[in-house]
């Protein structure tokens, strides 16, 4: 459902918040490393994500990657919206270019449903709750779990 550099997207967004709430600022190489993404990809994404005002990009010693304004507010929502606009919410679940409730899919009833079910969820999570989750200890954010995170 989601393009690979959105799930990155998300993904850096909800370790960048970890670290940032332990007072650091994780470089591209160990956000990479930890959400399991290819290096220069995470990088891209990284800087869409800075270019579009939701991260901080810090050079030199103690740089790295810090939220501005205190944005772990934002939602998935607007995480997808920049990464790849809103096809996901509008989209025929058939692929149909005419879908619509006049002239549906064999999907569309359910489709419709589906899609505002996901367009509710992704409004509702922010990156801070879902890094909340996961420093609770009630989620993980990769396969090989970290102490350090914690």
């Amino acid at each position: 459902m989601l393009a690979t550099s959105t799930k990155y997207a998300i993904r850096a967004m909800v370790y960048i918040q970890l670290q940032n709430w332990k007072e650091m600022r994780p470089g591209v190489s160990e956000i990479a490393r930890e959400i399991e993404a290819p290096t220069a990809f995470t990088a891209k994404v990284l800087h869409i994500l800075t270019s579009r005002n939701l991260l901080e990009s810090m050079k030199g010693r103690g740089g790295g990657f810090v939220f501005t304004d205190n944005k772990s507010d934002v939602s998935l929502y607007q995480i997808i919206i920049i990464m790849e606009g809103d096809k996901l919410f509008t989209q025929c679940g058939f692929g149909l270019k005419n879908c619509n409730d006049d002239n549906p899919c064999p999907l569309h009833e359910r489709h419709v449903i589906l899609r505002a079910e996901i367009l509710d969820m992704v409004h509702s999570e922010t990156v801070g709750e879902l890094a909340q989750k996961i420093s609770q200890g009630n989620a993980v954010l990769n396969r090989v779990v970290s102490d350090d995170l914690n």
